[in-house]
């Protein structure tokens, strides 16, 4: 399970926002995401906030969909109390975990709800994480009759041996399956790949990505692999089970990606997603990474509204008896001030392509453009032009970019 919950206020039992919060809301756009908590089984390198049916101890996977529905309800009422504008959601995500372990009917009831609390706007874009192996054609066509328009699977790799040190359980050949019968159910697809596992090598990682391409998904997510502190992985490491992670090679496997997706038409829209086109970049990130606001329903979810930020009880148990009490599930929350808003700011929108307005820098932020630029981490045609975008080696070096632009933004 999931480290602590940071150390903030006592969030109110009432959940209501201060005015602040709402004030500039409707240029915002505004998203639901649902935490589905479960999992058959614990990966290796996860340190979410997942339970597998040994852990849940008071909680019922088959209560989830009621426990998120009335959570659903209690943001309606709490929005509206704090003066929130009536805005219907854009996006909708259900994450986890693995939202999948649970039937499709629940997950369609869960986005019915959200459509009766806040209306969902036309051309929303609905998704839920899978495995591989926790649907098969029949569920995902009932996601797409019920409303979902898209699908990210964790593929993860395509080799067994990295699929196995990652603790991963399903068979590589169930992949071309999924995907043809997501497609065939009408959703757009999206594969996630994780690359740097101890013993992966560049064929391995080649392998993935030709894997990848064979399927020609409308998305495709890589992310490094971070070995997270008290995870089993983390141990295994440390005990010499297994290597290190070399990152230098994962820098190699970062521009090899880059390579062999560009070439197949992909074009890079976040430091780690790449799409066909910008029709299928996941609508629903993008609104974290622009800073919108969102309303994270489940066990340990957080949420933010105008620069104000919460998190829910951790444990499905405590997170349902928060709720049957009649109080908010939120356990902590903190309003975030100018410094912490502006680096949160840089920090997510010069990993973006659209990149940052050099003009909404800070003055040691725009005297850094130029160092930038003679180091090769921003496109000087763009920069030039007003607009701070990562070159491949910036984005290779996104947290070095992002200290340089933030050195002197807090005074």
């Amino acid at each position: 399970m999931a480290g602590p919950l940071p150390i903030a206020d006592p969030a109110p039992a009432d959940g209501l926002l201060p005015a602040s919060a709402t004030t500039d809301a409707a240029s915002r756009a505004f998203g639901v995401y649902l935490h589905v908590p479960f999992c058959r089984v614990r990966c290796g390198y996860c340190d979410f906030n997942t339970y597998t049916s040994g852990e849940l101890r008071g909680a019922r996977q088959e209560d989830f969909a009621d426990q998120a529905a009335a959570e659903v309800r209690f943001a309606r009422r709490v929005l509206d109390s704090s003066g929130a504008p009536d805005r219907p959601v854009s996006t909708v995500f259900f994450g986890g975990g693995t939202p999948t372990l649970l039937p499709a009917a629940d997950l369609v009831r869960m986005l019915g709800v959200v459509r009766d609390a806040f209306g969902v706007a036309d051309g929303a874009e609905v998704t839920t994480e899978a495995n591989p192996d926790s649907v098969d054609a029949d569920d995902l066509r009932r996601l797409a009759d019920g409303g979902f328009t898209r699908v990210s699977f964790g593929m993860q790799s395509a080799v067994p041996h990295v699929l196995a040190a990652l603790d991963r359980t399903h068979d590589p050949e169930r992949i071309p399956l999924v995907v043809g019968w997501a497609r065939e159910a009408g959703l757009d697809v999206s594969l996630d790949l994780i690359y740097g596992t101890p013993g992966e090598s560049a064929d391995d990682w080649r392998t993935s990505l030709e894997s990848v391409l064979a399927e020609r998904p409308d998305h495709v997510s890589a992310y490094a692999l971070i070995v997270e502190d008290g995870t089993k992985l983390a141990r295994r490491i440390r005990r010499g089970e297994l290597p290190a992670v070399d990152d230098d090679l994962a820098a190699d496997m970062y521009e090899l990606a880059d390579d062999l997706l560009g070439r197949a038409g992909y074009e890079w829209y976040e430091v780690s997603n790449w799409a066909t086109d910008a029709s299928h970049r996941s609508r629903h990130n993008l609104g974290y990474w622009r800073g919108d606001d969102w309303w994270g329903v489940g066990p340990g979810a957080h949420s933010h509204v105008g620069g104000v930020r919460w998190w829910n009880a951790k444990h499905p148990a405590a997170y349902a008896e928060r709720l049957a009490s009649g109080i908010s599930p939120a356990v902590g929350r903190e309003t975030l001030d100018h410094a912490t808003r502006e680096t949160e700011r840089v920090l997510l929108a010069t990993r973006i392509r659209e990149g940052i307005e050099v003009s909404s820098l800070h003055t040691g932020g725009r005297h850094a453009v130029a160092g930038l630029i003679a180091d090769g981490l921003v496109d000087a045609r763009t920069a030039l032009a007003g607009k701070l975008t990562l070159t491949r080696r910036g984005r290779l070096l996104a947290d070095a970019v992002v200290r340089r632009l933030l050195e002197t933004v807090i005074e």
